[in-house]
């Protein structure tokens, strides 16, 4: 594989973020499973466990391969455990509409971006395991698409509507321009542009959301970000 040195670590950063995200996924689709009111969503969601359990473990292999030193590093990135945090608030109270619009369909929209985008210089430095990497990639493509799916039809049936999910939708995108603001420096030194990976995360939101996403004056890659600072 032709990973230079000085991009080891880099690389091994970005890993840590998402299995630190694969772990928050993980726990939430076993508790959506214990809160779903159907035999199939549990069925689902109970797989989707299983399969980011198993995606944390490829992550953590990964790095031990590429940066063995930063194997167990602290979480870097406030923003996530922010986003764990009203993630979870949004478990407690019961509502699993908002647990798919955050997890399914915005962190694994986010993950789907970045996977991708990592997948591409992975494929120039000729890297092993493509097969298992895209059966990763495909699996967080099902989970996403489980979200959508999950949505639409709550639409569909009247129990929530675009303009409530895009309000709520605010809080986590915000977040998650923190968390690739946070990262910027991991991108630059592995000669990628940040802020086209934020706005990679708005390609994967169904065009509903997007349409009723409140306006700003800000790049839609920038909105939410610097709010840390507050």
């Amino acid at each position: 594989m032709l990973v230079r040195l000085d991009e080891q670590v880099p690389i091994a950063r970005l890993l840590t973020f998402l299995e630190r995200g694969e772990r928050i996924a993980c726990d939430c689709a076993n508790t959506q499973a214990a809160l779903a009111p159907e035999r199939g969503m549990q069925k689902f969601l109970k797989s989707q466990a299983r399969q980011e359990a198993m995606h944390a473990l490829v992550f953590q292999s990964a790095i031990a391969w590429l940066a063995p030193k930063h194997i167990g590093d602290a979480p870097f990135l406030p923003a996530l455990e922010a986003y764990r945090r009203i993630l979870n608030e949004a478990l407690a109270r019961r509502d699993l509409l908002e647990t798919f619009l955050a997890e399914q369909v915005v962190l694994e929209g986010l993950g789907e971006a970045i996977l991708s985008r990592i997948e591409e210089g992975l494929v120039k430095r000729r890297a092993p395991f493509g097969g298992l990497r895209r059966m990763l990639l495909h699996q967080e493509e099902a989970h996403h698409r489980f979200g959508r799916r999950m949505l639409e039809r709550a639409m569909a049936e009247g129990r929530i509507d675009a303009a409530t999910l895009c309000r709520r939708l605010e809080a986590y995108l915000a977040l998650t321009n923190q968390m690739v603001l946070t990262l910027s420096d991991l991108f630059e030194s592995i000669a990628e542009d940040p802020s086209a990976w934020a706005s990679d995360v708005r390609k994967f939101l169904p065009e509903w959301l997007v349409a009723g996403e409140p306006k700003s004056d800000q790049p839609s890659a920038l909105r939410g970000v610097g709010s840390e600072n507050r």
